[in-house]
């Protein structure tokens, strides 16, 4: 019989799952990671489900410094390592019709990733809690202890050097 707790974490979970892949799948270099790291991050909130209390802050705060905590967990556990992820290397040709298209999709995932790279941390953790999880700018604000005007102006400024790197492609902000 599932428990209360159960639910509560199987709702969580479903309402969660994707916003925290995609902030995960912005800080990290390949989806096997990604993987890795989201499963990491929700066996911790299943863990510590007991010590969430609103009255400190909003659920999608809770969470996220869940998932910003995992994310810097592994890279910590990997700053003595070197590896190429395996989706950088090149695929076998297609003869599927719409392979130009897929290439074509790959090649500019490819460069965001190489242009995410040339960003610092601060600005990667910031892009990937905006664009990987919706969330604004003030909720960003309040989690990292900036404020919402530096939250913005950070953000503008590693779009725009995203832009840069990518040969001014993006399509705008």
């Amino acid at each position: 019989m599932q428990t209360t707790r159960d639910m509560g974490f199987s709702q969580l979970y479903d309402d969660y799952f994707a916003r925290v892949y995609n902030y995960v799948r912005y800080r990290v270099e390949d989806a096997a990671t990604a993987d890795d790291v989201v499963s990491g991050v929700f066996e911790r909130i299943l863990g510590k489900m007991d010590t969430y209390r609103p009255e400190r802050g909003p659920l999608d705060a809770w969470v996220f410094a869940v998932a910003r905590n995992g994310v810097n967990d592994h890279f910590r556990s990997r700053r003595w390592r070197s590896w190429l992820p395996l989706d950088l290397l090149p695929e076998r040709a297609s003869r599927e019709p719409e392979a130009p298209a897929l290439l074509e999709e790959e090649e500019t995932r490819r460069a965001l990733t190489v242009a995410l790279r040339g960003l610092d941390d601060r600005e990667r953790d910031l892009l990937g809690l905006r664009f990987g999880t919706g969330i604004s700018n003030r909720e960003i604000a309040s989690m990292t202890g900036l404020t919402e005007s530096n939250v913005g102006v950070i953000l503008h400024r590693a779009v725009k050097r995203l832009q840069a790197a990518m040969g001014g492609t993006g399509g705008g902000e």
